[in-house]
């Protein structure tokens, strides 16, 4: 029986929302227990949005934006199960629509160590590592201020930038605007991020913690003076 309590409303957004906020959630409790087992995504997914929409919502058609025609909200919503379940790395992709719970092989010892200083561990936080700066060509400016997202990691700078994207389930590849290697990357990217605050710069609405409205060349200046003040 579809549940009473769903909002259902006839738009892409809405289908974008239901499928990452509660199918996807359901699938994650459902498959918990199966371990290094694949499983069919679509075989878990589909009853449970036949539970919670009715044959009539899923029939509803939906206009394209961008191009004449419509499609209906059964093919939208399942077209993001399989968009997100990969974009956001929710599991394993095993080809031809099969899935397998993540297993510790999946994660490297750096994703270990950038997850460790993500929850506040002091001792993941004195590696030396890599800032990194990022953004969308959609919003850069070449001598002007724009949103630039400043993270830390002790691995692959274009490997985390990618993992960052997914996790915000962008339309576009992210540019990498810069990189640079310090000493003691916790505090230093906590230093960077305190200052660009005492600046006004925090983006505070901003999809993530860690974007800035800023300029390269100011994050550089930033880290070339956390750095010198490290090391005198």
């Amino acid at each position: 029986m579809p549940d009473s309590q769903l909002n259902f409303e006839p738009t892409r957004s809405f289908a974008y929302r239901f499928v990452r906020y509660t199918v996807l959630p359901e699938v994650t409790k459902e498959v918990a227990s199966l371990g290094d087992n694949p499983f069919l995504l679509r075989e878990i997914a589909w009853p449970i949005i036949d539970r919670l929409l009715t044959k009539e919502q899923q029939s509803v058609r939906i206009p394209r934006a961008q191009s004449e025609g419509d499609d209906s909200m059964a093919s939208i919503v399942r077209f993001y199960v399989n968009f997100l379940a990969k974009g956001l790395d929710l599991f394993k992709s095993m080809g031809n629509g099969y899935f397998r719970v993540h297993s510790e092989a999946d994660i490297s010892e750096d994703d270990l160590v950038d997850e460790a200083i993500d929850s506040g561990d002091e001792e993941a936080g004195e590696f030396d590592g890599w800032i990194y700066a990022f953004s969308f060509p959609i919003i850069v400016k070449a001598n002007s201020v724009f949103p630039i997202k400043i993270g830390k990691t002790v691995g692959d700078v274009d490997t985390r930038v990618a993992d960052q994207a997914k996790g915000s389930a962008s339309f576009e590849q992210p540019v990498i605007l810069g990189r640079w290697q310090v000493k003691r990357v916790g505090p230093t990217e906590l230093a960077i991020h305190n200052v660009l605050k005492a600046r006004n710069k925090w983006r505070e609405n901003a999809p993530g913690r860690e974007w800035f409205d800023t300029t390269i060349a100011e994050v550089e200046s930033i880290i070339n003076f956390v750095s010198n003040e490290k090391t005198s």
